[in-house]
């Protein structure tokens, strides 16, 4: 009897365990992660302890995803819950079905901005580390030039988002 190959997961040939009733893969819009983290940092504390419950109930898989989902936004998990709800009571966050076109554009601009800001914050740090003193490179100043440029054009962007996101705003709440 001939000695069987040890089998590795992923090998080519091979199908992955599972993979045939995984399903489509799961798409996350940057609007619906920017929406959960916004409304989830705004519940603020009391100062008075709060007191009152709602029971709820959750099948096994609802509820792993709830403390999955908090634990990823590094929230507690009724924090996370009261924090939906509430917003959803507030206006600010819909249910499923019933998100606009203004509020999937204020979130993508939201993340737009977070994007354009990080670009500032790396041509920063390539600039500080040039300015830093010691023994100039003959291609310090051009980068340096480069660099003033690019943080003009992300501060430019940074600006014109805004702007925009202000706009969809206004247009929302007059709608």
């Amino acid at each position: 009897m001939a000695e069987a190959e040890p089998r590795r997961e992923g090998a080519p040939g091979q199908e992955v365990a599972g993979a045939a009733d995984a399903g489509p893969p799961v798409v996350v819009r940057a609007t619906d992660e920017a929406a959960l983290y916004r409304v989830a940092r705004r519940r603020a504390r009391q100062k008075a302890q709060r007191k009152l419950r709602v029971d709820v109930r959750y099948s096994a898989d609802e509820h792993t995803e709830i403390l999955a989902e908090a634990r990823r936004l590094n929230l507690a998990g009724a924090h996370y819950v009261g924090a939906v709800v509430m917003a959803h009571l507030a206006g600010d966050l819909v249910l499923p079905g019933q998100r606009t076109f203004h509020d999937d554009l204020i979130d993508e601009l939201a993340t737009l901005r977070f994007q354009v800001a990080a670009i500032g914050k790396n041509i920063n740090q390539i600039t500080a580390k040039l300015n830093s003193g010691g023994r100039p490179h003959p291609g310090d100043t051009a980068l340096l030039v480069e660099a003033g440029r690019i943080l003009g054009l992300a501060r430019d962007a940074a600006t014109s988002i805004d702007v925009a996101a202000d706009h969809a705003a206004t247009s929302k709440a007059a709608a």
